[in-house]
């Protein structure tokens, strides 16, 4: 059964676009079918991670009701499909958000997992993007200004009867002050689903144009993704125990 997951969080800056790409990436390496989605329509970064800032055809063309879905569908190199959004300004005009979720279902009708990249914030973009998935992912890190603000997301998420699967918590370094999982997850009351470490190599990647489950798939950023992955696809994660599952007892 095809579905529709929002990636989001509160708060901006948390890695949710670098989240959405390697788990599309990596969703693709596990031969599903996979599209990513950039529903961040004011600032839309996954043309970017994949070398595609400017296309022919986005998803604001779509929306304005002047091209089909399948024409805005790219694909990268690496077999990785997505649907980029405009960078330019003049094509946020006249961008139909009510249209978001027809565009959901005709791309659930062609892959098995539609991964939404949406806007950080509560804003309408976020609303209607939500509004269009059947699950939504939160991505926090681990301190408690983010935390705070995925917090809000989830209370929004079941204000609209949105099932909130779980949250990913990125850019951890193990520093004492930073809060601990049990911690996050009392707060949040949503499932962990993964744990992703701070590395230098996230930017590499994007410098590189790919997803670092794509560049350097041995990276422990990217197995981590991989992990987490294998859980939205149903598939058996790999038992090795990395520093961060040691650390943080995950």
């Amino acid at each position: 059964m095809s579905r529709a997951y929002l990636i989001t969080s509160g708060k901006g800056g948390v890695g949710k676009t670098t989240t959405v790409a390697n788990l599309g990436a990596a969703l693709n390496k596990f031969n599903e079918d996979v599209v990513i989605v950039d529903t961040n329509l004011t600032t839309p970064n996954i043309g970017l991670h994949f070398g595609a800032p400017i296309v022919p055809v986005s998803l604001n063309h779509v929306l304005q009701r002047k091209a089909d879905i399948d024409e805005a569908v790219y694909e990268h190199e690496s077999g990785t499909k997505i649907v980029p959004s405009s960078l330019s300004l003049k094509d946020i005009k006249k961008v139909r958000l009510n249209n978001l979720g027809g565009v959901s279902k005709d791309l659930k009708k062609m892959y098995d997992h539609v991964l939404l990249d949406s806007a950080a914030g509560l804003g309408d973009e976020v609303k209607a993007s939500m509004e269009s998935s059947d699950e939504v992912i939160l991505v926090t890190n681990p301190n408690i200004l983010s935390v705070t603000d995925a917090l809000k997301t989830i209370k929004m998420a079941k204000d609209m009867k949105k099932f909130v699967s779980g949250v990913i918590v990125t850019r951890v370094t193990g520093n004492r002050n930073e809060m601990g999982l049990d911690s996050i997850q009392d707060m949040l009351e949503v499932p962990i689903l993964g744990v992703v470490p701070e590395d230098k190599n996230v930017l590499a990647a994007l410098n590189n144009k790919d997803a670092i489950v794509n560049w350097k798939p041995k990276n422990r950023v990217a197995r981590a993704y991989i992990d987490i992955a294998a859980r939205i696809a149903g598939k058996k994660p790999k038992k090795k125990a990395g520093f961060f599952r040691s650390l943080f007892g995950f």
